[in-house]
């Protein structure tokens, strides 16, 4: 998918359609070629994939999922976009099921807000403290 950096208009395709075409070249490869992950665009709340296309209780939804996040929690976790033949970036989707906003919007605003724009997380392993600190690229 394209990146939206001013020349997009020339080089964009619909969600629906890069999906298209990654699921058909997908199809056509072993199991050892099969270490992509997917269409996905660098977006503001992470790397989104577009895992999907399916029907749920009658609605047609594109089914995402965040490769990478700017809360690790996020990550893996599948959200769904109201179908659109018209989307070709995060932006133009709007949330499935009569939501109002996708999962992680709420505290994606307040990192916004934040001074760093994205998490720090403490994390151990095997007894040793590790400090992950992700800045903003913007900084």
């Amino acid at each position: 998918m394209e990146r939206n950096t001013g020349a997009e208009e020339h080089f964009a395709i619909p969600l629906y359609k890069a999906y298209e075409i990654y699921r058909e070249a997908y199809k056509q490869v072993s199991g050892l070629h099969r270490t992509v992950k997917g269409p996905s665009m660098s977006a503001f709340p992470g790397k989104v994939t577009v895992d999907g296309i399916t029907q749920i209780n009658g609605e047609k939804v594109f089914v995402l999922s965040l490769l990478q996040a700017r809360n690790p929690d996020w990550v893996k976790r599948p959200f769904f976009a109201k179908y659109s033949s018209t989307a070709t970036w995060l932006n133009d989707l709007k949330p499935a099921f009569g939501e109002d906003k996708f999962f992680y919007q709420d505290e994606l605003n307040e990192l916004i807000h934040s001074k760093h724009g994205q998490k720090y997380f403490d994390t151990e392993i095997d007894d040793e403290k590790l400090v992950i600190a992700s800045l903003n690229a913007d900084d």
